[in-house]
């Protein structure tokens, strides 16, 4: 059996993705198809917000990152190391936590050393570093679910530029958006006050939250019908 624990770092939580859901995805999903869902979902998440749908947001946010965890599995990216070299502890551009973007008007990253001692080692450890580098208090739910937003579209942009180029260059560029998107869908469960590993856990407790297995049985008219 397959399952997120409330102490699951954010590596085994996408090598739980890989177990229930990889077979699914590689039979019936192409990462087009893939990127297709995590906006699905995300929208659904951000319509969620609109309504003042806790529920709804948080459902969809944590089928979001099902799939959003699919993609980089099929691109063999390993999240938990790309948010780490994008946000060591501080903010990417400023190097400062809480972020002081605003205060010193940063417009260009200014080079970060990580200091290993420092690495979150588990998912909640992980939102823990992001309250710190972001404060919740500090924006409001809107605004952290615009910017959410915005990184769905630049790693759309990512991706659509890598599969024209099929460079190295444009690979890391995907990289690092996905870094950025984390850290938004991470500031979204920081604004609702909701532990994302606890979250997880109540869901994924038993493999697929659907079928409640490993690999996934779900056909593919029951994942595209799926209403959340």
């Amino acid at each position: 059996m397959s399952a997120v624990n409330e102490n699951i770092s954010l590596a085994g939580f996408q090598d739980f993705t890989r177990a229930v859901y990889g077979q699914s995805n590689d039979r019936y999903f192409s990462q087009n198809d893939i990127e297709f869902n995590i906006e699905r979902f995300a929208m659904r998440g951000l319509k969620g917000i609109r309504k003042g749908d806790k529920e709804k947001i948080k459902q969809n946010l944590l089928i979001t990152s099902t799939w959003f965890m699919s993609l980089l599995n099929q691109l063999h990216v390993n999240l938990e190391e790309e948010v780490w070299k994008r946000f060591p502890g501080v903010c990417s551009y400023c190097n400062c936590a809480p972020c002081a973007c605003r205060e010193k008007k940063t417009e260009e990253r200014l080079k970060i050393v990580p200091n290993e001692s420092r690495r979150p080692k588990t998912l909640r450890e992980i939102q823990d570093m992001f309250r710190v580098i972001y404060p919740p208090e500090k924006r409001t739910l809107e605004d952290v679910s615009i910017h959410l937003a915005e990184e769905i579209g630049e790693l759309s942009e990512a991706l659509l530029a890598y599969r024209g180029s099929h460079d190295d260059r444009s690979f890391e560029q995907v990289s690092l958006e996905a870094a950025d998107l984390f850290s938004c869908l991470v500031g979204v469960f920081n604004s609702l006050d909701l532990d994302l590993a606890h979250e997880l856990a109540a869901i994924f407790y038993d493999n697929c939250h659907v079928c409640h297995s490993a690999p996934c049985t779900c056909n593919f008219n029951a994942i595209i019908n799926y209403k959340s």
